[in-house]
């Protein structure tokens, strides 16, 4: 015989295999008491734990949401904010241009005249050194016509024969050509 077959849990068999009745009262016994505990202390607490979690997890949510919502308001504030000031840009932009291009057409027209008066004065001045040199030509015609008639005539002659030389002298010549046309 072994030594396994003398001992009294071999002779009954395995604790665990065979039933024993008081045992397993037992074990429901402690089962119900645990349960029990565990029902009416820990899983309230579980609960109220898993509820809270659950309500932190939806507020969260919730608030994901409205912060969600506040973003996209203030996208879409932004984007009509940039599109204004992009129209505003445009609107500067314009009206520099328009005011460049009226103050280039004032500057043309200011040098224009300027150009038209500067252009009127020296035809002013050269119509007046024309008037000049011909009054002086008509003099020193005048001078030469005396010379030459007191050359010709071999006298001198008088105030009244002066002028009338001259006047006959000075209408036979052509000074017409030399004003352009002027007189």
């Amino acid at each position: 015989m072994s030594v396994a077959a003398h001992t009294p849990i071999a002779a009954s068999g395995s604790f665990l295999i065979s039933p024993n009745v008081g045992l397993m009262i037992w074990v429901l016994v402690v089962f119900l008491v645990a349960a029990f505990i565990l029902w009416k202390y820990v899983f309230p607490v579980i609960g109220k734990v898993l509820d809270d979690r659950a309500a932190s997890i939806n507020s969260d949510i919730d608030s994901a949401g409205k912060l969600r919502e506040e973003a996209n308001q203030v996208l879409a504030e932004y984007q009509q904010r940039l599109a204004e000031a992009r129209q505003q840009a445009e609107e500067i932009v314009d009206r520099a241009h328009k005011a460049g291009d009226a103050h280039h057409k004032q500057v043309v027209e200011e040098t224009n005249a300027e150009r038209d008066r500067k252009l009127e004065q020296i035809r002013s001045d050269i119509d007046a050194e024309t008037q000049r040199a011909l009054d002086q030509i008509r003099s020193e015609v005048a001078k030469l016509t005396v010379q030459a008639t007191e050359k010709v005539t071999r006298k001198s002659l008088n105030d009244d024969d002066h002028r009338r030389l001259i006047d006959d002298a000075l209408n036979d010549l052509d000074f017409s050509s030399l004003s352009g046309g002027k007189r």
